[in-house]
């Protein structure tokens, strides 16, 4: 039998989203909320996060809102010096541990059920006791778990291993004797994290070999900090893309003119980049990448064995002592999207490009302030995460789409000005200032914006069916 728990929300998944989701509910209403994880503490993936992972954007831009997290620093040493600091995972998932502790509990009105497992239709059950509790008709069910991210260590590699020293990124930092080589699978943010881990650890490039299924466009961290002393970096930064954009003739001149300002970044000139998932890198641990040379670029891994890797393109003979490392897991995938609001369930989706936690702090808002579900969703566009390299364009024009939106509510706009976790917001107010609303800058700023839209849809109308096949041209030098 089931026992019935009493809450106006039932939000299943406590980690970034789930948690920042439940902060602003919890300051913006009175309302009574039943906290429903897998895990037996907060943080969700960061639970299971590989020791050495390190937030890949400012600390001072996750978590929730209501709490900072870090001690708002500038790194002073090390391959991000210069920039704000990066949580660790260890501090991250202290965080949480806090926020729960000294926030969430206390106020009286939050019930947390760690290891449970959501069975559906307002039901879940203890993974420990086996006790089954279930909501009633009435609380609003969040689900904050559809964009959940995969680490390796979640899952089987997805291809065979036989006869080979093989491990997860988690197990890299546990293995007790050096080896001839070294083998990282998967191109994504782990597999960059596993490469600067070990050139670090003091390994040769010679001894690295990257599995690149497919190579990535980067982002400058540069580009995306916090403080007075970034202002005329980040103005620049958004004004290089405005250019950029309203200059650009073809989509892939539009991506020549973005890396030539510094926008975006690849590995190597002689390679199309297919991939794009919102990595960023300093600008030093970007030359440290470029140290390896061993990048294997012939599709995905199908097999390993003690002597070669059988991928999609063909065989490659490995070298003998290789440890094979597996960072090869998606992340976040890109989820179809569909309605944030629809009758009593909540979907958390990003609806501000790569700002997951942002995101779900921001739906959290709209749920409080506003009572239609139709201008709800109007609000609360979902913008999928990228994966190909064209999704850089239409992550752009969604979000500047929403960001026009936004502008027409003026509640809502002082709302963003305080909204911590709003990175691009943040780039955005360099631009736009102590405006009022209606004065002659923030219409010529509506403008720009709206031509900005326009731009990127007749862009995005002109995507090539296949990605160019050089690197830089001579036309492209600019």
């Amino acid at each position: 039998m089931a026992q019935t728990i009493s809450a106006d929300y039932l939000v299943v998944g406590a980690g970034a989203m789930g948690m920042a989701f439940v902060d602003t509910l919890l300051l913006d209403t009175q309302a009574t909320i039943a906290l429903v994880d897998r895990y037996h503490r907060p943080g969700g993936h960061w639970t299971l996060a590989y020791p050495f992972v390190r937030l890949h954007q400012p600390s001072a831009f996750y978590g929730v809102n209501s709490k900072p997290l870090g001690r708002g620093t500038i790194d002073k040493f090390g391959w991000n010096k210069g920039l704000n600091e990066l949580a660790t995972s260890d501090e991250i998932r202290e965080y949480y541990n806090q926020v729960l502790d000294d926030t969430f509990l206390p106020s009286g009105r939050i019930q947390y059920f760690p290891q449970c497992e959501y069975d559906g239709d307002g039901t879940f059950r203890s993974l420990v006791s086996g006790k089954v509790f279930c909501v009633t008709e009435a609380t609003r069910v969040v689900d904050a778990t559809y964009l959940q991210g995969v680490v390796p260590s979640m899952r089987r590699p997805p291809y065979e291993v036989t006869g080979a020293e093989y491990i997860t990124v988690n197990d890299l930092a546990k293995i007790s004797r050096p080896f001839g080589n070294y083998t990282i699978v998967g191109a994504g943010k782990t597999g960059i994290d596993a490469c600067l881990w070990l050139l670090k650890a003091g390994v040769q490039p010679s001894q690295i070999t990257w599995i690149m299924p497919r190579d990535s466009w980067l982002l400058d961290r540069a580009a995306f900090q916090f403080g007075g002393e970034f202002t005329e970096r980040n103005k620049a930064f958004v004004m290089d893309q405005v250019v950029a954009i309203m200059a650009a003739n073809s989509v892939e001149d539009l991506f020549h003119r973005l890396e030539k300002c510094g926008q975006l970044l690849r590995l190597s000139d002689q390679v199309w980049p297919t991939m794009y998932r919102c990595a960023s890198v300093s600008l030093a641990e970007f030359e440290q990448l470029k140290k390896i040379d061993n990048i294997v670029r012939m599709g995905r891994v199908k097999s390993i064995t003690s002597g070669q890797i059988v991928l999609e393109g063909g065989v490659f003979a490995s070298k003998s002592d290789t440890l094979y490392v597996d960072c090869s897991a998606e992340g976040l995938t890109k989820a179809k999207p569909v309605p944030v609001f629809n009758g009593n369930k909540i979907t958390l989706q990003s609806v501000r490009q790569c700002q997951q936690v942002f995101s779900a702090a921001f739906i959290a808002h709209i749920e409080a302030a506003y009572a239609d579900e139709k201008v709800r969703n109007e609000l609360c566009q979902p913008i999928p995460h990228p994966r190909d390299w064209f999704d850089w364009l239409e992550i752009a024009m969604l979000n500047h789409r929403a960001t026009l939106r936004w502008n027409q509510e003026p509640e809502l706009v002082k709302w963003l000005a305080g909204a911590r976790l709003d990175l691009f917001g943040a780039l955005q107010s360099v631009i736009r200032g102590d405006a009022e609303q209606g004065s002659k800058e923030r219409v010529a700023l509506r403008s720009q914006i709206q031509a900005l839209v326009e731009k990127l849809e007749q862009l995005l109308a002109e995507v090539p069916h296949e990605p160019p096949k050089k690197g830089i041209t001579e036309r492209s030098r600019l």
